[in-house]
């Protein structure tokens, strides 16, 4: 039902809860609370808490006044209670001057503060005792809001919806919820909504989370076995021409890289189709295995493709490639096909691949455009994987004209265990977890504003040497909102410091024309300009080995994940280098413990167990977008793991006796598997190829 349809909610509300990606009552009845408020007895003014949320009953002992100070109103009045007097303070709320009246009983809830001889409040709320006596000993929800949109209009919507969405059949089989001891479906939406007790609202959350994991699980698991059973077209067999290219090579593979090089050498031979994810963090070789796997393709007589997020990247693969090629007599055939190729150019090089004379193609999303026909594509590579949706990603694997090709996606986002076997339960997951010998770990600090003189003495005795400098900002322009360090401000103060033309610095942000973009790119690579000044533009892909220094602004404001991927541009040579982190001065709890990570550990799967413990799956890798399928509305995977864990055993036993979920007893939870597909629908595309 429309969420117009409830009482109180026209247009303009309507309009609000679309901006939480609300706008039918099923959704709102699972959008559930951020946290819940308690509603504790009044207490005597002398025996609550300072500093603290208390509820204190009293009554006014004097005039409410009201006074203006440079356009903002101040309301003030005192208040007698037990225990002492009160004095109140309101911001701009005139109103209260004559809606309060003397002698009327009041309840007032607020953080009180002990300052010297009284007792003090600032907007707190105010309640009639019969009004707050109905809130008492109940745990009241407190629900994400936008400006517009109060937590009471969306609390009173939600009761309406919870009447009228039908909640009745229950998805998880019975024979289950029983074993389990899971409260029915109905009373777990309501508990988490309005629970009666914090008891009936754990048991409430763990009957959703273990749903939430279940289903996902579940689905999961017959994609496998469906891709698991996918005959591949493309047979291979071992070529010379990869054995020969890791023997010239100027450095040896490590033993990891061999490892997954093996495993990707056994899906491309076998019979059946691969569906791999090499994890691997930055500056792990994951590329030459990438380009090892194309050349093996194309000496088999197929056409491999390998997409990348950005033109700089698919541009430096591409090179790389030619490279080799031309260094090693590969006798391969690669072309790029990029968004900036020009019109007459395109039509050249689509009609290469689909002659089949382009047996590489590297590219961007252009890839997937349609005028892209590859005659015989056996192999796709899909690098920093998580920069794709799901719908690009399948078109890619749709450009083989009868089954998909084999696939490889890599990211070097070192994503947690348990996330990656909830994430990626589908795909055969590698991981290369050694680095190149040789590579120096990167010096990381942590500085503040007092030592912006010193940095700037750092990067002109790096610059000396013959170095190269990035600088990152999180923002390209200032903010009115965010006091943050942002690009243009930042770029005036590195040209006043490092003057032309004794410094030569450049400057590339998302905005730019790609042109532009690629040319300060290039400069910087060149060795032309010592320093880059950029957003996180240039967070995948950008390997400068003569860069030694990375200066992260605000680097508060990123997550720990993104502060390694930066991390990562510099260190990719023999040089001793170095990531400067710098913050204001007053940093969250949060920000502080991800600085004090970043400077601890160049380990980057620590770093993202720690991410995902302290911001939640949503914002580790993109996740959030990365359509996977998984829907995270209740469960917490840092907190979780357990109830996941569980599920999957449960999930596997379910399989195990009825692999196709034919059985009566599970007909509701394949009716609730395929609506979760039907909102992922490529997700069921998928796997209706295979």
């Amino acid at each position: 039902m429309d969420i117009r349809n409830l009482k109180g909610v026209g247009e303009k509300t309507a309009a609000l809860f679309e901006k939480l990606h609300v706008d039918t009552t099923e959704k709102l009845v699972s959008y559930y609370p951020r946290d819940y408020e308690q509603f504790s007895l009044p207490a005597a003014l002398d025996g609550a808490p300072d500093g603290e949320i208390a509820a204190v009953a009293g009554q006014l002992s004097g005039n409410v006044a009201t006074r203006h100070v440079r356009g903002l109103s101040i309301t003030t009045f005192e208040a007698a209670c037990e225990g002492g007097r009160l004095h109140m303070t309101y911001f701009n709320m005139p109103y209260l001057k004559n809606s309060l009246k003397r002698g009327q009983p009041y309840i007032f809830r607020g953080c009180l503060h002990r300052r010297k001889d009284r007792y003090v409040m600032e907007q707190a709320r105010i309640y009639k005792p019969e009004e707050y006596g109905r809130l008492t000993d109940c745990m009241q929800p407190r629900y994400a809001t936008t400006k517009g949109l109060t937590n009471n209009a969306i609390t009173k919507a939600v009761r309406q919806a919870i009447g009228l969405v039908d909640l009745s059949e229950d998805p998880l089989p019975e024979k289950i919820r029983v074993a389990e001891g899971f409260p029915a479906f109905r009373e777990a939406v309501e508990q988490m909504h309005f629970p009666s007790s914090r008891e009936a609202l754990l048991a409430a959350r763990s009957r959703l989370v273990f749903d939430e994991f279940f289903r996902f699980i579940l689905t999961l698991r017959r994609m496998r076995e469906s891709n698991e059973r996918m005959k591949s077209v493309r047979p291979m067999i071992e070529v010379a021409q990869t054995e020969r290219l890791i023997e010239a090579l100027p450095y040896r593979l490590t033993k990891a890289q061999q490892k997954v090089w093996g495993e990707i050498q056994a899906d491309l031979t076998s019979e059946y189709a691969m569906n791999r994810l090499v994890q691997g963090d930055v500056g792990s070789g994951k590329t030459i295995l990438a380009f090892l796997s194309l050349i093996m393709c194309a000496a088999n007589g197929f056409q491999g493709a390998m997409m990348a997020p950005t033109e700089v990247l698919a541009r430096q693969h591409y090179e790389s490639l030619t490279k080799l090629n031309r260094e090693y007599g590969l006798q391969i055939h690669p072309v790029l096909l990029t968004g900036s190729v020009g019109a007459k150019d395109r039509r050249e090089i689509y009609a290469r691949i689909e002659s089949g004379e382009a047996d590489i193609v590297i590219g961007t999303h252009a890839l997937i455009e349609e005028g892209v026909q590859f005659a015989r594509l056996g192999f796709a590579v899909i690098d920093e994987q998580h920069r794709f949706g799901v719908m690009q990603r399948a078109k890619l694997r749709m450009k083989s004209q009868d089954l998909p090709p084999h696939v490889l996606v890599m990211t070097a986002t070192p994503i947690p265990r348990t996330l990656a076997m909830t994430l990626y339960g589908d795909l055969d997951v590698s991981v290369i977890d050694e680095l190149p010998p040789g590579r120096k770990p990167i010096h990381t600090s942590h500085a503040r504003e007092s030592h912006r003189l010193r940095l700037f003495g750092f990067l002109r005795e790096q610059i000396a040497r013959g170095r190269q400098v990035y600088i990152v900002y999180p923002l390209i322009q200032e903010s009115e909102t965010l006091d943050v360090a942002n690009l243009e401000a930042g770029a005036e103060v590195i040209a006043r410091e490092f003057p032309p033309p004794k410094y030569t610095s450049v400057v590339v942000h998302g905005k730019m024309p790609a042109r532009l973009k690629d040319y300060g790119m290039e400069q910087f690579k060149q060795g032309k300009a010592q320093i880059l000044i950029s957003t996180t533009v240039i967070e995948v892909g950008v390997d400068v080995p003569n860069a030694t220094v990375m200066v992260i602004e605000s680097a508060e404001r990123f997550g720990l994940s993104q502060l390694h991927q930066l991390r990562g541009r510099v260190g990719r040579g023999g040089e001793q280098s170095y990531c400067i982190l710098m913050t204001g001065d007053k940093l969250s709890t949060e920000a502080r413990h991800r600085m004090e990570a970043m400077v601890s550990t160049t380990d980057g799967f620590r770093l993202s167990e720690l991410d995902l413990q302290l911001r939640g799956a949503g914002d580790i890798d993109g996740t959030a977008q990365s359509g996977q399928g998984i829907e995270i509305k209740v469960s917490n995977l840092a907190k979780d793991g357990d109830i996941l864990e569980y599920a999957r055993g449960v999930a596997e036993r379910v399989l195990a006796t009825d692999p196709n979920l034919q059985d009566p007893a599970n007909v509701l939870l394949a009716a609730a598997i395929a609506r979760l597909n039907r909102k992922k629908k490529i997700e069921v595309d998928l796997s209706q190829i295979s």
